[in-house]
This record gives C-alpha cells, sequence and structure tokens, in this order.
C-alpha cells in the first residue's frame, strides 16, 4: 500500500509499504482522510525530537471500517470513523487516575509509531469512534485538534461570563476560542498576524488584539474593566506569549499551557504566589471525541473556516514541504485519499 513517509528530516516522499492487516483488539481502516499537522511539519524539520525515522507520518485520520473482530458489535464494516492517536499503557500513575492523555509510556501516531498516512492502519478498537455521516470527508480530521482545544479550555474549568484570553490564534487557538464561545465564555484572541484576527472576527470571536500594534495589557484591562483576564490560554509556544500569561491574568487566575515552546521560558516566579496563580498543563485530550464529533456534526464549531485546502494524498508530501516552508499561507491542510 501506499503511504507517506519520512525517510529522515527533509526527506518526505510516498513509499509501498506491506499492507496492514488486523491486530488483535484492533480495527482495519481504509483511511479516507488524514490532516497535515503542525507535528508533521516538525517531523520534517526535524525539530521534532520526539520523533524517529523512518517514520510514517499522520495523526489527525478518518476512514472507513473494513475488518472488525469477532466479538465486536457497534462498528461494523463500512462504518465511517475517527482515530484517536494517543496510545497509552493503561498500568502507570496517570493512566491510573484516568490521566491517558500524559501516559509516561504514550504512543501517538505518527511521531513514536507509524501514522496513519496511508491507505490502511490497524488501530486498537477502544480509540476508533464512529463519525456522524454528515460531516465531509475532509473536515473529519479536524475532530483532533478540535479536541485539543476543548482539553485546554476544560482544564483550567472555564465557566461562562469569564473572560479568557486566548494567546496564538492558529488552527489550536481559534478552536479554544470558538469552544470558549460554546460553553458561555468571552474569549480575546492575541496575535500580531492580521488575517489570524480578521478570521477571528469573522468568526464571532468579540475582542481581537495586535500585541504589536496595542498595549495589550491595557486593552485587556479595559475588556475586563480592570480585572484581567480569569483564564489565559496560551497557545503559540511563543517564549514572549508564555511570559506575557503572566501579566495578562488575574489575580487569583488560571493558566492554561497547550502551545509546546521551543525552549525554556524565564518566567516571575513570585508573580505566581503574589497573584496565587493556578498553573495547567494540557497535553492531548481525554474522552472528548463523542463531543467534538457532535459539535462538528450540529455546526456548533465551524471547523471548515480553519481549511485552507484539501489534496491528494499523491500531493502530500510537496504540500509538507510548502507548508514547512511558508507557513503563513496556511491554517489547516487535509490529504483525501
Amino acid at each position: 500500500m501506499k503511504s507517506v513517509c519520512l525517510k529522515q528530516p527533509g526527506e518526505i516522499s510516498l513509499v509501498d509499504v506491506p499492507l496492514a492487516k488486523r491486530g488483535n483488539n484492533q480495527i482495519l481502516i481504509k483511511v479516507r482522510s488524514a490532516g497535515i499537522c503542525g507535528s508533521d511539519i516538525g517531523a520534517y524539520k526535524g525539530t521534532n525530537p520526539l520523533v524517529t525515522y523512518p517514520r510514517i507520518i499522520g495523526h489527525e485520520i478518518a476512514g472507513e471500517v473494513v475488518e472488525v473482530p469477532e466479538d465486536e458489535t457497534t462498528l461494523m464494516p463500512g462504518d465511517r470513523v475517527v482515530l484517536e492517536p494517543y496510545v497509552y499503557c493503561g498500568t502507570c500513575y496517570p493512566c491510573s487516575i484516568g490521566h491517558t492523555n500524559c501516559c509516561e509510556n504514550l504512543t501517538v501516531l505518527g511521531v513514536h509509531i507509524d501514522g496513519g498516512m496511508a491507505e490502511y492502519i490497524s488501530h486498537p478498537r477502544h480509540l476508533v469512534h464512529k463519525a456522524p455521516n454528515n460531516i465531509p470527508w475532509e473536515l473529519l480530521p479536524l475532530a483532533e485538534p478540535l479536541v485539543i482545544s476543548m482539553h485546554a479550555v476544560n482544564q483550567p474549568k472555564v465557566v461562562a461570563g469569564e473572560h479568557v484570553v486566548i494567546t496564538g490564534c492558529g488552527q489550536i487557538g481559534l478552536l479554544c476560542a470558538l469552544y470558549a464561545l460554546i460553553i458561555g465564555a468571552i474569549p480575546i484572541v492575541v496575535d500580531p498576524v492580521k488575517e489570524r484576527l480578521e478570521r477571528a472576527k469573522s468568526l464571532g470571536i468579540p475582542y481581537v488584539i495586535d500585541p504589536v500594534t496595542e498595549d495589550s495589557i491595557a486593552r485587556i484591562k479595559e475588556i475586563t474593566k480592570g480585572r484581567m483576564a480569569e483564564v489565559v490560554i496560551e497557545a503559540s509556544g511563543d517564549a514572549r506569549a508564555v511570559r506575557n500569561s503572566i501579566d495578562y491574568v488575574a489575580y487569583a487566575g488560571r493558566i492554561s499551557f497547550v502551545g509546546y515552546s521551543k525552549a525554556d521560558t524565564p518566567m516571575p516566579t513570585s508573580l505566581f504566589t503574589k497573584k496565587e496563580l493556578t498553573i495547567y498543563g494540557s497535553r492531548n485530550s481525554v474522552g472528548k471525541f463523542p463531543e467534538s464529533l457532535r459539535l462538528i456534526a450540529e455546526g456548533k464549531v465551524d471547523v471548515s473556516a480553519l481549511l485552507t485546502k484539501a489534496v491528494s494524498m499523491d500531493d502530500a508530501p510537496a504540500t509538507v514541504v510548502d507548508i514547512a516552508e511558508h507557513p503563513d499561507r496556511y491554517l489547516k491542510v487535509t490529504c483525501l485519499f
């Protein structure tokens, strides 16, 4: 079968690999669509230290069921499904308390193990979710970045009426803002890219701030009537945004770090104490795929607004290269198989 494979950093192509076969307690799936994520670009550029090579990329995967275990009663051949790509051990301490998203032995499709950007994939039954029929194939893979964003909003326990500053308005930050709206919170997006801010406004985000041309602290203070934001969600990984989150958050506020920083960031930890802040890490997600699929199917989260374009599997390698070279031209790309 054909697959999109990284032989080494900077070398990506279509490669023939042995046809996938169904493993024990697994579902064999014909892949119909796959999203290209920032982690795939990092793998291509060699900046993701978790990736080993050669590696089939892809962890945002949707497809059709081909084979199921004999005792399967819910999923049947032909069903549309989305894969949960976080394969956890089930025995370590985080798994024992329900935090399978940060399993000590976690393996993620396309990062630690071969991903789903291939014609077929076999995947553990408990990590395969039936998808509604009304979501187009090119949009189904976006259920995965949506669960990442939902988890980032749920970690600090955002509630209706709270102001939520979101630093970074890429796909994760924008989805955080849209999900915050759903639960009745008031998102404030901070990003230096004008086009991203305009997209956020067009999707109903009430407040957008350009930190280059505006005094972001003063603007947040104005919007929140002096309180500052009860919650900050850092979704960019940019060191300046990480540092600024401490200034954007209110006293007794909460911060959720979902963006991955490429380097350590010096932090004024005395302000953690002075403001009595609560800091949350946010990695992957737990149990949110069914709700993510429901929100997309019901049109409550318009993931189509994130889709830059859909390409064929044959065009995937060249598209990965172009995204790596011109990231400003893309928000989200899916590959159709």
